[in-house]
């Protein structure tokens, strides 16, 4: 499938933070290196943030084998995007097998134009993913290129019995991975997180405002309190699982992270969360220092889920699996029964 219908231009950010802008048709082995390629910038928040993207084609190719993907199969792509994704399935199922859903009118219309190029007229709507596509239904596939904090209901109601999802759940960034569900004949909806890690950018959703920090003085007026910590200093770098696990473990909703730079040779030297309330844990990288200050103590529950971790035998992905009904999503270690168990939405 020739990726470069689908990516024009790519939007790329040095060392610097600065964005720069490259054409496809002047550097082909960029267009069709395995890389995740930015099409799309916009300053909701008054700096230049990416909006769109094309996905690494490995990982494409990767997910529509997890998923299973076969003749006669109806496909409800959650995500146009560029339009690659629609044109794989396309080539594979057919047109009139394949459809996708993007929130923004305009990629859509972009999308369509290119994969009319080459060669393919899926159904393509402007509606948010959220909802699905609930007149086409049912679908025997769901594919989700955007990440969520949970599964929507709608997805599971057109999805066929035996039907599978595949989608990126993330409760923070960097915090989780995609998880593979099969629907059961009750319309449970189960199974495990893919091995690899993976991600992708969050759902947009009609008429959403850009979100903000929201701080208090929290700070200034709250005790230092300060200790060692054997948890990892960069959990969402070194330990994914575990800075999933954080999540679920009472980090709060929020949280955000980031690092302090040394001044000569901008390499990190401490690790920061912050919460909307002010609230801020700075971990050291070289002696594992950390500083909380702040009403919620932010990396108490990184060494909860990181002891956790540890005494289950440093779990991988595929160890933790998702339950989801209509009134219930639970993540689960090894088993649904428990008894490690965390309730998603309940």
């Amino acid at each position: 499938m020739p990726r470069h219908l689908f990516v024009r231009h790519v939007f790329e950010q040095d060392d610097t933070g600065t964005w720069h802008r490259w054409e496809a048709d002047e550097h082909w082995d960029r267009v069709y290196a395995t890389n995740t390629l930015v099409t799309v910038l916009d300053n909701p928040r008054g700096f230049p943030e990416p909006m769109s993207s094309s996905t690494n084609p490995e990982l494409m190719a990767r997910m529509l084998e997890i998923l299973d993907v076969r003749q006669g199969h109806r496909v409800l792509e959650i995500g146009t995007g560029t339009g690659y994704n629609a044109a794989l399935l396309s080539h594979r199922l057919g047109d009139h097998c394949v459809f996708s859903v993007d929130v923004d009118r305009l990629f859509v219309g972009i999308a369509r134009e290119r994969l009319a190029e080459a060669g393919f007229q899926p159904t393509l709507v402007a509606v948010d993913g959220e909802n699905g596509l609930p007149h086409h239904g049912p679908f025997d596939r769901i594919i989700a290129t955007c990440a969520v904090p949970a599964v929507p209901n709608a997805w599971a109601e057109q999805l066929t019995t035996g039907g599978a999802v595949l989608v990126d759940l993330k409760r923070a960034i960097g915090a989780g991975n995609l998880v593979h569900l099969h629907k059961l004949d009750d319309g449970t909806l189960e199974g495990r997180f893919a091995p690899r890690m993976a991600s992708f950018m969050s759902m947009r959703h009609h008429n959403e405002a850009p979100t903000t920090e929201s701080r208090s003085d929290t700070q200034a007026d709250a005790t230092r309190r300060q200790r060692e910590t054997r948890a990892p200093r960069q959990p969402w770098q070194s330990a994914p699982v575990v800075w999933f696990l954080a999540q679920l473990c009472g980090l709060p909703a929020g949280v955000t992270f980031g690092a302090t730079l040394d001044p000569d040779t901008h390499a990190p030297t401490a690790a920061m969360l912050t919460a909307p309330d002010g609230s801020t844990a700075t971990v050291t990288l070289d002696d594992g220092t950390v500083t909380e200050v702040g009403d919620v103590a932010l990396w108490e529950p990184v060494e909860a889920a990181h002891a956790l971790w540890m005494d289950e035998g440093c779990p991988g992905w595929n160890r933790l699996g998702l339950t989801v009904t209509r009134d219930s999503q639970t993540v689960w270690l090894d088993d649904p029964e428990g008894p490690h168990t965390w309730a998603l939405v309940s």
